[in-house]
């Protein structure tokens, strides 16, 4: 369902006005990008993805957290595992495993075909962008998802025991067990001329809830992604992805922890600062909330479609009645 139409909100404040951009990464920033695609106008709505888990494995490149934003929006995700394709097989992995291949990141025949159609056309010389348009209007999106860049970004997580490991092999591997002392990301990575583009004319930059430390952090990392944030929307609202003292999905709540940081809603919008003008978190954090500056409480919970698009539309009311 897509209500393009709708005031959502303040008769004077339509979400048609308003240039939007999504920071994303995961699978709360997938849901949250999909309930914005059924509000946003496409020409309106771009969807920054995280790359700094793709990696090499079985000669491909795998793009985990594009194909999450990508099948999701796609209406194809996996609802069980929240990654890879609905209604997958494995015969590719089981023939992998009995010759002795590497299995511990296990690709669907589904998931596969993403996989090496993106490895064709890289291979032809075309951008990660270049290649992410296609998929997309292969899979009929109309929004512009954008890798957070078309160079090698890679996050690597060092452990408390001083092993520097690339973050699937931490993540998938290792089962996000090794404490995490630090995150180290690449100083050298620049934005495309596309992500400048949509940062340089957006009205609204919306961070989703995702895991501030390697989903959003890699994308503030790339030159000039940040600046641009700081300067040139008129509002940048963060979703919390802390609820109650624990991550909806994922790691953060252990990093959070380890990183010597209160999990907590109020850790998450106090690391993010200055970044941000307005803050949301759920009600269950309500009572417990201290942050400062300008936050609202609302049901953040999305596990369904209409939870999606139902957190969607109450971020975006909340964002334009801090724009009025």
């Amino acid at each position: 369902m897509t209500d393009y139409g709708s005031p959502i909100m303040d008769r004077r404040l339509r979400i048609t006005d308003y240039r939007i951009v999504c920071l994303a990464g995961g699978v709360g920033g997938a849901k949250l990008a999909a309930g914005l695609a059924q509000l946003v106008p496409p020409p309106n709505l771009t969807i920054i993805v995280n790359t700094g888990d793709d990696f090499q494995h079985l000669g491909l490149t795998v793009c985990p957290d594009l194909d999450t934003v990508m099948y999701t929006l796609a209406g194809v995700a996996n609802p069980e595992t929240g990654w890879g394709r609905a209604g997958e097989s494995w015969r590719t992995m089981e023939a992998v495993t009995q010759l002795g291949g590497p299995d511990w990141f296990r690709l669907g025949d589904l998931d596969l075909a993403t996989h090496l159609t993106r490895a064709q056309l890289l291979g032809e010389g075309q951008t990660l962008t270049a290649v992410t348009r296609h998929l997309c209007t292969h899979l009929y999106i109309q929004p512009a998802i954008l890798p957070m860049s078309d160079q090698p970004a890679p996050t690597m997580i060092e452990s408390t025991d001083g092993r520097i490991l690339p973050f699937q092999t931490w993540f998938v591997r290792e089962r996000w067990q090794p404490p995490v002392n630090n995150i180290i990301l690449p100083n050298d990575v620049k934005a495309t001329h596309a992500i400048i583009r949509a940062l340089e004319t957006a009205d609204i930059v919306i961070i989703a809830p995702s895991n501030p430390f390697v989903s959003i952090d890699p994308i503030l990392n790339v030159y000039p992604i940040r600046a641009l944030l700081e300067d040139v929307p008129q509002v940048v609202t963060a979703v919390s992805p802390i609820i109650g003292g624990q991550a909806v999905k994922g790691p953060a709540a252990k990093m959070m922890q380890e990183m010597g940081m209160e999990v907590s809603a109020t850790a998450v919008a106090a690391y993010y600062g200055d970044l941000i003008d307005l803050f949301i978190y759920d009600r269950q954090d309500e009572g417990a909330f201290e942050g400062a500056g300008d936050a609202v409480a609302m049901d953040t919970m999305m596990g369904d479609g209409d939870g999606r698009l139902r957190v969607a539309k109450d971020v975006l009311q909340a964002t334009l009645d801090f724009l009025s």
